[in-house]
């Protein structure tokens, strides 16, 4: 007879509050019990680094490279970054990669929980607001160093566009426009797409558009990883449109990338944008 709960995200924090990505429940203290230098704070946890996704004719591109570090240490190399949401959404993470895996999860359940209670799902920026309320949620533990920020897009099924929001640590959603990068390479990346994209792009012209930034990326931040030939390791490169999700193949992730690679090996800075004449 208990009320029905949409939020399943509500209906954790009701009867298991320490499942919750971030909560204190069954965590030892903070202080003095993670070492870290100085035998103080946390250690260095593995960190998700960079994700640009940019808006194609028809829906959303989201990409990101596959490092993970610790500190100056190369934790992980094959690390995924990108994932599925729902049919028409996806998101990708930078942080604490442990919490933002706990997010993923967590916000994949409650979008397949809020269709299965309410007959329908939800709005494309119902979704980006509970999703915000999931990272407001997680500041205590952010404020102790186990941060993440995801960044979020998706298809719109109203207007039939892509659109892309982005996160502060306390939870704050902003829409983008155009395009759009997060994590320790964003700079980086943001400036290679300045360069490079248009409107109007098809999805194989935004995809090649990301996988530059994501190369400009690891070209000046230690913490992105370039395409990796020797260990056949590509980004993860997603295209959401009125077809829903479709994480590109492997076979397809490479033929991007060494493309890329190819073309450097002539143009080290890569592809100039072109100039207005007059």
């Amino acid at each position: 007879m208990a009320p029905r709960i949409s939020s399943f995200a509500d209906f954790l924090a009701s009867y298991a509050p320490d499942l919750l990505p971030g909560s204190a429940a069954g965590r030892a203290p903070m202080s003095g019990t993670y070492p870290g230098p100085g035998g103080h704070g946390l250690p260095d946890l593995p960190h998700a680094t960079t994700i640009v996704t940019a808006i194609c004719d028809g829906g959303v591109v989201i990409a990101g490279d596959r490092r993970s570090t610790a500190g100056n240490m190369i934790a992980k190399r094959d690390v995924e970054k990108v994932f599925r949401t729902d049919e028409f959404s996806g998101m990708g993470i930078a942080g604490t990669a442990s919490v933002g895996l706990e997010f993923v999860r967590l916000f994949q359940v409650e979008l397949e929980h809020y269709e299965k209670m309410e007959g329908r799902s939800l709005s494309l920026e119902g979704k980006a607001n509970r999703l915000a309320t999931m990272i407001r949620g997680n500041i205590a533990a952010a404020m102790q160093g186990l941060a993440v920020v995801p960044l979020f897009a998706g298809y719109d099924e109203v207007t039939g566009i892509g659109r892309i929001f982005s996160y502060d640590v306390a939870g704050g959603p902003y829409e983008e426009h155009r395009y759009h990068s997060i994590g320790s390479g964003s700079v980086f990346a943001r400036g290679s797409l300045k360069k490079l994209y248009r409107d109007g792009m098809t999805s194989s012209e935004v995809v090649r558009a990301c996988v530059q930034a994501l190369y400009d990326a690891a070209d000046d931040d230690s913490a992105t990883g370039g395409p990796d030939l020797t260990r056949s390791i590509y980004p993860v490169i997603a295209v959401v449109t009125a077809d829903g999700y479709n994480r590109l193949s492997e076979a397809e992730a490479e033929e991007h990338a060494r493309a890329v690679v190819n073309e450097r090996m002539h143009s080290p800075d890569g592809p100039t944008a072109p100039l207005s004449s007059g």
